[in-house]
């Protein structure tokens, strides 16, 4: 079973993490655990959360990156994680006093075993977050622990104004963050693909749980808010890790999810990994022979999609041979990294 993705949602109170959230609950046939916490107003639907599983798991106290240890996130991730919830993510809703910072090295360093980052999603008031967040010459540290910035709210400000802010914002995010996408959103609803794999397809072993649902289409069908493309590639035999973790290291742009199972050979042996991309995190894994390699499939906004499938193509390209040293060292340096 592959480890659960964990993605924190941070902003300021009342910027629309919950909305999000709720919005995101809201996918058909998704199985998604949430940890909240007790400071602050909360309005997680709960009836949303206990629809997916048993109980969300809850951290009083305080917020999460404030509490004595990371021992009572620990605990709640690692309830969370059990197989047999079979849980497609598990999603942090943090206060609106939490540091993303903190919070990304929380997860990051987690002793709970069965998950993984799954990216820092931080929620912005549209209308008010230049009077609030953003106030000073530098822009707030904040800008650089985030693998997704989610605009909402614009709703609130005239038509004319929203693609102004936006690019405002981005500017501002960019002197912190080359790469983290910046998204415009209304009560929250950006696309669940943007965040963890969607159900609905295969659950053959080593495949990848939104293949079919999301080949080369838009990776959702309501209309209602901001969608994600998605590119899938396959091939057959072994592949250049190197190319690999060009790829991960460099990826077309506009793609902020990337993963795939891929095979590799080294000397006698064949093995088969899996490999995550979220924002600039790289997880790297080895699965079961049973795997059916190789596939790659690029989740982000605006892609340039022929572009990414070249791109795609020639990572997936068959190897002929041994990999090279190099690059089988580059590959176990994130797979180290990834334990």
């Amino acid at each position: 079973m592959e480890d659960i993705p964990v993605v924190a949602l941070t902003g300021y109170l009342g910027a629309g993490k919950t909305s999000l959230l709720n919005h995101v609950l809201r996918t058909p046939r998704a199985r998604v655990g949430v940890i909240v916490n007790d400071f602050g107003e909360l309005n997680v639907d709960a009836g949303l959360v206990t629809g997916q599983v048993d109980e969300p798991a809850s951290i009083a106290g305080g917020c999460v990156c404030c509490l004595p240890d990371n021992g009572g996130l620990d605990d709640a991730l690692t309830k969370l994680a059990d197989p047999r919830l079979d849980l497609d993510a598990i999603i942090v809703e943090t206060s609106g006093l939490a540091d993303p910072v903190a919070v990304a090295q929380l997860i990051r360093f987690s002793g709970a075993e069965g998950v993984r980052p799954g990216g820092i999603v931080d929620v912005i008031d549209a209308t008010t977050h230049f009077d609030v967040v953003d106030r000073d010459t530098t822009p707030p540290a904040r800008y650089a622990a985030a693998s997704l910035v989610v605009v909402n709210k614009l709703d609130g400000l005239p038509e004319a104004d929203r693609q102004p802010l936006l690019e405002r914002v981005e500017q501002r995010v960019r002197v912190r963050n080359p790469v983290a996408p910046v998204v415009g959103t209304v009560g929250g609803r950006i696309d669940p693909a943007l965040l963890y794999d969607l159900p609905g397809s295969s659950d053959e072993p080593g495949q990848l749980s939104f293949r079919e649902l999301l080949f080369d289409a838009p990776a959702h069908t309501d209309d209602d808010h901001v969608h994600a493309d998605a590119v899938t590639v396959t091939s057959s035999g072994c592949i250049d890790p190197g190319k690999l973790i060009d790829l991960l290291e460099n990826p077309p742009p506009g793609v902020y999810r990337l993963k795939g199972t891929i095979a590799v050979r080294y000397r006698s042996a064949v093995r088969t990994y899996v490999a995550n991309l979220v924002g600039t995190a790289i997880h790297i894994a080895t699965v079961a022979a049973t795997a059916t390699p190789n596939s790659l499939v690029a989740i982000g906004m605006d892609l340039d999609t022929e572009r990414v499938r070249a791109r795609l193509g020639d990572t997936l390209e068959p190897h002929d041979g041994n990999a090279r040293g190099e690059a089988i060292r580059r590959l176990q340096r994130y797979r180290r990294l990834s334990l």
